[in-house]
Formats: structure tokens, sequence, C-alpha cells
């Protein structure tokens, strides 16, 4: 068998609106690794996609006057379009309403309801349609509001069918004792014991009021649960719907939806990557539902958390939405992906706004990497030709990038995306201070025979700068490459790689 791939995943994007900054940040995070772990010789599998079903993309089409279909694909196409733009660089893109994850579906349901995981009964509770979700009172904000949109909730009762999610409360409590790498980041695990060792309920996974959605095989009357369905598009992109299919016909089928993918070398996922807001959903729920299938849990689940703008959480009464399209092109797409993993760590919240970004692009990219770039490749042409020398054999500076790669990998292993870079800027200030201690400038007068061990230092560092920033970075990246190892060999000089930029009063976050 083929090596297994390390398999990525984004949640799947809910279309009940365009894509947003916070879309972007989970996004890009994937992104991110996966770069980096490929850089490593790494074989990666990155899968994003979006959520297409539910009483609330009814609703939704039914105001814009299209069918729902019809509005999943305009909004399908903003994200693809959106990652596009962004130089997101997945392998692929699952949509619910695709028939390699709905057939595939139907068959994990029926699967579920003939071992007796699943069960036909009735629900009465308080329900969030944004959410697509019933609450339970003790997590209701005050007033009895959706903890998640602060909205009333309406009181529904259908007939439903239940997943046995309270048969699996042990099991779940039994591994993460015995995985403790499995929630992540580590604040956020002890919220999630807590809340199974507070007894778990049964959950409905059905719905017979809701049109818009994959039917049961069994009971076309319901549809199933747009959460217990969309969850199972991490299994259902990479193959699962072969497995489960009983005859040749329907095994043949499912292979051909698929493209004959072998679930074997993606499974299971190494790292779910998700916003804190559905963190219960990929910790409990989902592998709840995999224990029941009898798969392979996946081996870390990590959730992110909120950015807010300007101090206030981000909304559309108040108009507040980051446009990562519109930043991106004001101040390049390599500049907001810098700052949205530099500002603040990834697990915790942050806050965005227009005047901090702007502090970061001037003091970081501009003066720090842009400067250093300019000061290296002007000097170089100007006092050596443009040649590439080597670091002196005495020099300090391989210790000094063996020592920052060190660091800077175990970092992107944690996901501690800010601290790899606190890494590497270290190494970026160091160099501009060689600069300013050496003073290559008055060398070329007094000494000119030293300038081919600085030039050689410098060269060297810039080189390691540019392969840590290209996860991040990677337009920036190749520019740095080909300033420094231009088509006849030499440096180049380069335009400004961030020009500066001028004071203005920060306007708003778009």
């Amino acid at each position: 068998m083929e090596t297994k791939k390390y398999y990525i995943t984004t949640p799947l994007y809910y279309i009940n609106a365009d894509p947003h900054i916070g879309h972007a940040y989970t996004t890009l995070a994937a992104d991110i690794l996966a770069r980096h772990l490929r850089a490593q010789g790494r074989q990666v599998h990155f899968l994003t996609g979006t959520d297409e079903h539910g009483a609330n993309i009814e609703k939704i089409a039914r105001e814009k006057k299209v069918g729902p279909q019809a509005w999943a694909d305009t909004i399908a196409a903003r994200f693809a379009a959106m990652w596009e733009l962004l130089d997101i660089r997945y392998d692929d893109f699952i949509r619910t309403t695709q028939p390699r994850h709905e057939e595939a579906v139907k068959l994990v349901f029926e699967n579920l309801l003939e071992q007796g995981d699943i069960y036909k009964g009735s629900y009465e509770g308080l329900y969030c349609y944004p959410c697509e979700n019933y609450w339970e009172e003790k997590d209701l904000k005050p007033g009895n509001l959706c903890p998640v949109h602060g909205k009333p909730l309406q009181s529904v009762k259908e007939d439903t069918y239940f997943f046995r999610l309270s048969k699996y409360e042990n099991a779940l409590l039994n591994y993460f004792e015995g995985h403790p790498e499995f929630l992540l980041p580590k604040n956020r695990s002890q919220e999630i014991i807590n809340f199974v060792k507070d007894g778990l309920q049964d959950v409905s996974v059905s719905r017979s009021k809701v049109a818009w959605g994959i039917p049961i095989r069994s009971d076309p009357s319901h549809t199933i649960y747009v959460w217990f369905e969309a969850l199972l598009n991490y299994a259902t992109a990479v193959g699962y719907g072969e497995r489960l299919a009983h005859s040749s016909e329907d095994k043949a089928a499912m292979r051909a939806l698929t493209g004959g993918l072998d679930m074997d070398r993606y499974w299971p996922a190494d790292y779910h990557l998700m916003g804190k807001e559905i963190y219960r959903f990929h910790a409990v729920i989902w592998p709840a539902m995999l224990l029941a299938l009898g798969l392979p849990l996946p081996r870390r689940v990590f959730a992110h958390g909120w950015w807010t703008v300007n101090g206030e959480k981000m909304s559309k009464s108040r108009g507040n939405f980051v446009d990562p399209a519109g930043m991106a092109a004001k101040y390049g797409v390599d500049a907001l992906r810098y700052f949205l993993f530099r500002e603040v760590p990834f697990g915790g919240d942050g806050d965005f706004s227009v005047a901090s970004f702007r502090q970061r692009y001037n003091s970081d990219l501009a003066n720090d990497l842009g400067n250093l770039l300019n000061r290296i490749t002007n000097m170089s042409v100007k006092y050596l030709g443009g040649t590439v020398p080597e670091p002196a054999q005495d020099s300090a500076m391989p210790a000094q990038i063996a020592e920052t790669d060190s660091a800077y990998n175990a970092h992107m292993q944690r996901l501690e995306f800010d601290m790899a870079l606190n890494r590497v800027w270290a190494l970026i200030s160091g160099m501009n201070r060689l600069i300013d201690r050496e003073q290559p400038w008055a060398k070329a007068k007094t000494e000119p025979e030293k300038l081919p061990a600085i030039f050689g230092d410098l060269a060297a560092g810039m080189l390691a700068v540019s392969g840590w920033l290209a996860p991040f970075m990677p337009g920036t990246a190749e520019k740095i490459r080909a300033s420094l190892r231009g088509p006849d060999g030499k440096i180049q000089v380069c335009p400004p790689l961030f020009p500066r930029l001028a004071d203005e009063a920060a306007g708003p976050a778009k």
C-alpha cells in the first residue's frame, strides 16, 4: 500500500452568506500547515468545502427568489474564488450537495439504523434556525438566547430519528484520557471533558419539516439533519461510501463517484481545524459517530478563537465583517496572511483593526523584512557585482540558521504559528543589526576584503528566511529567492517587497 497522506481538513463552511475573515482564517491555517509539511517532503491531502443543506438555506434561497441549489452553486463558487485569491492550495473541495457525499451519507444512516445506533422517536426543544441546532437550557445566554447568535430560540416539536450519543459517553472519556493530543489547544480540552462528564443525551439526526436535505432511504419523509450529515464529509470525501456499499453494483457506483480513492491512504485525519463555536460537534458528536461506525478517530481536533473587529464581534447588523478580498486588494495577499498569524496565537481570540494591521505592515514587513532585502541586494550588487559568496569558515550564521530552523519546526508542529514567525523575525532583526554593526559601506573603502564574508552570511540567512516564510507568504518567499538567485546565478536588486504605507486615519476594516 502507498504511504498514508497527511490529512488536514477545514470545516465545511455554511453557505448562508459570503466568506469573511473568520472563514479565511481557518482555511489559511490549513494551507500554511499543508505547505509546511509538503516542504518537508510529506504527502498531504488538504480538504475544504461547503455545507449546503438545511432549513436556513431554504429560507435564504426563497428570500432571494432562487432555488436552493442555485443559491448553493453561487455561494460555493464565491468560496472557491476567495481561496484562489488568497493563494490557498487545497487538494479537494467537497460540497454536501455532491452525489459522492449524498449517496454515502444515505448508506451511513441505514447502517447505523440497522445496528441500533439510530432509532426513531419524537423531540421537543428550543431550536435556532441560523445554527440549525437544538440547544439545552443550560447552554443558553441570559434571556434564553442562542449561545452563538444571541437570538431568541423557537420551541419546536417533531418526529425525528435519534443517534445514541449517550451510549458513547464512557468510550469518549476513555479516549480523551488515553489520547491527550486529541483535544487541542489544551486550554479548550477541559471544557469538552466536563461537557461529556455532565452526561450526554441522544441527539436528533433527522428533520420531518425540511425538504432541502438528504432524504433517508428507508423513510423519505425525513431528511438527514444538516450537522449530522455534514460531519461525514471528512470520510465521504476520501472514499468511505465504497466501503459501506453491499452489492457490487453499489460499490462500483460509489467508486465512480469518489474517483476510486483508497480510504486507507487518508484515514484517520491528522488535523481537523475549526472555530471554537463548532468544537463540540467535532470533539463529541463526530468521534461518537466514528466509534459507532468502527472507524479510527482523528488524531487531533483543534479549535481556534474568534476575531473581533475594533473590539466588537463581527456581525451583519454592525456592518463590520472584514472582507479578505478588499484587504488583499489594498495591501497584498501576503501581508494579510502574515498579519493574521503573527498578530495573535493560533487558538486564541484576536482583534482585527486597520490601525494594527498597518502598524505591523510598516514595522515588520516594510522596515524589517523589506528593508533587509533591499540592503543586502543593493550593497551586494554595488560592492561585489552581485556575486553570492559563502559564509566564512568561522561564521556563526550556519549555527544560527540551524537553531532557528529547529525552533521553527517545533513551533509549526504544534501550530504555534506566531511563535514560529517570532523566531524568523529574531533572525531578521539580527541580520539588520549585523549590517548596522559592520557598516559595509564603510568597509568597502577601508577593508573591502571583509565584505564577501559579511554578505555570505546575509545571503545564507535571507535564503533560509525565504524557506520559513514560504508557507505564510508564498509570493514574497519566491521574490526573495529570485532576488538572491537570479537567472544568471547572481544577486539582483528587486523592487521593495512592501512599500511603506503613508499615515492615514484608520477607516473601517474592509
